[in-house]
């Protein structure tokens, strides 16, 4: 099957599609960093459909695929934001992913739309229904779950998945997906997401888009080092923490850390890519054309790999590989 990746960030749901053996024809995304990030990832060809602004995009233009794919921007419905939901000039860009429907003939409308999207969109109830009403509108069945990343890859983040399937395929479902992880963040000390504290021993926390703070959104780990020489333990790892020193605690955190024989640190740029189900050799690539606070921003917006892994092999049972 094929597909066209909007909103598309670094290719997280790019990613997961071609590990469920799809095929990438286009995609749209604006920002320039995380374009070169794409682009260097995923290895792009000059003959492949290119937008950099989904407002400007017209049905006609956009190449014919099995199903589109759209992670909308979650700054108006996020906790950490305002909440203006999809009165908001960001989240309202859903309606553009409506738009290009829309204009399409009957025939032409993929068969299947992935949306993605924070935990808060469910919990604004209006804007949750004005999602599912408006793919209702131009022809599509819905189907949703909230999925936590920790049944796939150590990582605690809650997102909303919805799958609609225009109403002449539909012929099975998608949720759910995925199996059970009853670990959980284990928090030491406490303080703003900048700078607590977890053992890593339990999962790492959501990590974030924003990049600042003693943490840079990601948690300050605590890893346990060999009392007699200081030097770091054979058993120092936490899931895809390999552990190394972090320097610059602020002087709060220096003070409250007083666990014996435990160094401090945040999660590496190559951490937060691994935890959301990127490959060593796609974030070396990604490093290599971005800096370590885009990389963090990156990560921190991109979907979870082998979450869309297993949905995406979901819908090639469903439609029958196209």
């Amino acid at each position: 099957m094929t597909f066209i990746d909007l909103f598309a960030g670094i290719g997280g749901f790019r990613a997961g599609l071609e590990q469920a053996g799809m095929t990438c024809v286009g995609w749209c995304e604006k920002d320039k960093f995380a374009k070169k990030s794409y682009k260097a990832i995923h290895n792009i060809s000059e003959q492949e459909w290119f937008r950099d602004d989904i407002t400007t995009v017209t049905n006609g233009e956009i190449p014919r695929a099995d199903g589109w794919t759209a992670g909308f921007p979650c700054s108006d419905l996020s906790s950490s934001g305002k909440r203006l939901g999809l009165a908001g000039e960001r989240s309202g860009l859903f309606f553009e992913i409506i738009r290009l429907v829309e204009g399409k003939n009957p025939e032409d409308r993929p068969k299947w739309i992935i949306i993605e999207n924070v935990k808060g969109l469910i919990s604004q109830k209006r804007d949750f229904t004005e999602v599912l009403y408006q793919l209702s509108e131009v022809g599509y069945n819905c189907e949703w779950d909230c999925i936590n990343s920790k049944a796939y890859i150590p990582q605690h983040r809650e997102r909303i998945y919805i799958v609609g399937h225009i109403r002449a395929e539909c012929c099975g479902k998608v949720f759910p997906v995925g199996g059970t992880n009853a670990q959980a963040p284990n928090q030491i000390i406490g303080g703003s997401q900048g700078d607590r504290l977890y053992d890593p021993q339990g999962l790492s926390v959501t990590i974030k888009s924003q990049c600042g703070g003693g943490a840079a959104k990601t948690g300050l780990y605590c890893i346990t080092v060999n009392r007699k020489n200081g030097v770091l333990g054979e058993i120092a790892t936490a899931h895809t923490i390999q552990a190394s020193d972090w320097r610059g605690l602020n002087r709060n955190q220096t003070q409250n850390a007083v666990l014996d024989g435990c160094r401090i640190r945040r999660l590496t740029p190559l951490e937060t890519f691994r935890l959301q189900g990127f490959t060593n050799e796609q974030f070396h690539r990604a490093r290599a054309v971005n800096s370590d606070n885009q990389l963090y921003r990156q990560a921190g917006n991109s979907i979870t790999v082998p979450v869309v892994r297993d949905i995406g092999l979901k819908l090639t049972q469903i439609y029958g590989g196209g």
